[in-house]
């Protein structure tokens, strides 16, 4: 367990938690002395109690079922099962115990499968031990803590989910209609280019404003270009 500094982004409410009760926690994973590091940091803290350790997804579920603990720190990569798949069924038998995913990578794939299967936050294992207790906390309070690799994964795939949904909604004819927009061409210059009529034509530039959720041509042109509906 390294002590790297690592900056961690907390989505919820702002400020110290104060440890009210004790948060219950179990430690999942197939390393040994990575076990050992988690609870000699834990054990400084007189909030966390240590309920188990788990060496594969299949034990951790079982001693879920066993203890129900608050938290679970789960790995990602263990035998029998892994982490991704003991998440998804603890989560399912167990709502009120929280899952965070501990991870030596930051691949985007990985960190949107275990985030899907339901656990509330996701760390690198380079993160400290302050940082840890803290996201065990946010955890307990039902709040997510993210990695900066897992924070920027989730706002590129909400940028191609937005690329994506543009796209489904405009129609070819209304694309070619943005490209000369684009070009500047006026409605008459568009209705001729495109052998439409001057209403057919203004009927596409409002439906392609109200689609995009623009006031005006030259706005509706700047986010065609930003999503990718149009090239500079």
């Amino acid at each position: 367990m390294g002590t790297i500094q690592a900056q961690c982004y907390f989505i919820g409410r702002v400020g110290i938690l104060e440890p009210a009760t004790v948060i219950r926690v179990l430690i999942a994973d197939d390393y040994r002395m990575v076990r050992l590091g988690l609870v000699t940091i834990l054990s400084d803290f007189d909030e966390i109690e240590i309920i188990g350790e788990a060496v594969d997804g299949e034990m951790a579920i079982s001693l879920c079922d066993q203890h129900t603990p608050d938290v679970v720190l789960m790995d990602i990569n263990m035998p029998r099962l892994n982490g991704i798949e003991a998440t998804r069924q603890i989560r399912a038998s167990h709502p009120n115990t929280q899952v965070v995913a501990l991870s030596s990578t930051g691949d985007g794939e990985i960190i949107q499968q275990v985030l899907q299967a339901g656990a509330i936050s996701y760390l690198m294992k380079n993160v400290t031990g302050e940082e840890l207790v803290r996201a065990i906390r946010l955890a307990r309070e039902g709040q997510s803590t993210l990695a900066p690799e897992a924070a920027q994964h989730l706002m590129h795939l909400t940028t191609q989910r937005h690329h994506a949904q543009y796209g489904q909604t405009i129609t070819r004819r209304e694309l070619e209609v943005l490209a000369l927009m684009k070009d500047g061409l006026s409605n008459l210059e568009i209705s001729a280019q495109l052998a439409l009529s001057s209403s057919t034509v203004k009927n596409h530039v409002s439906n392609i404003l109200f689609k995009l959720g623009a006031t005006s041509r030259t706005q509706a042109v700047a986010l065609a270009i930003q999503h990718g509906l149009v090239k500079k």
